[in-house]
């Protein structure tokens, strides 16, 4: 990412004011060092802290944001990439938050066609899913196994 970078002269008096009515913290330190003439310039950065999404455009869940218009995934400020089929699936457990489906069921909300009644293709998407949204893939947060069901996107974070 491009970043300009401008330059301010800042007068004394106005060093003094701010020095003296910043709150303790690296910038009024860099002010004091220009007073003090430990260093003759100062570069500030603003820090970027906006969500990737507003939570009104997605679903959010803890650190994981889903937005479903733009069919992109956020956890913790970084993208994650999905597949049209992981999203897919994601995409309908979050929006059924707490919802148990079995494999069946996704597959038939997922797919055109008929079910082809082959459950390790639905537990590999779940495994792929896993390894790119949860922080601990062998201990899930977000997509939940519900033993002898299906799954279910957890409704209690």
């Amino acid at each position: 990412m491009k970043k300009n970078i401008g330059y301010v002269t800042l007068n004394p008096s106005t060093a003094r004011w701010l020095q003296n009515n910043l709150p303790e913290g690296e910038l009024r330190q860099g002010i004091r060092d220009l007073l003090t003439q430990a260093c003759s310039t100062l570069m500030v950065e603003l820090e970027d802290t906006e969500t990737p999404f507003p939570e009104e455009t997605g679903l959010h869940c803890e650190a994981l944001w889903i937005d479903e218009k733009s069919r992109r995934v956020v956890r913790d400020g970084v993208e994650i990439a999905l597949t049209p089929k992981e999203f897919d699936i994601l995409a309908f457990l979050a929006r059924n938050r707490g919802e148990v489906f079995t494999k069946e069921q996704i597959y038939r909300a997922v797919w055109d066609g008929t079910y082809l009644l082959d459950d390790s293709n639905i537990m590999a998407f779940i495994r792929k899913i896993r390894k790119k949204i949860e922080p601990n893939p062998d201990a899930p947060l977000y997509v939940l196994t519900i033993w002898g069901i299906g799954y279910k996107f957890n409704d209690q974070i």
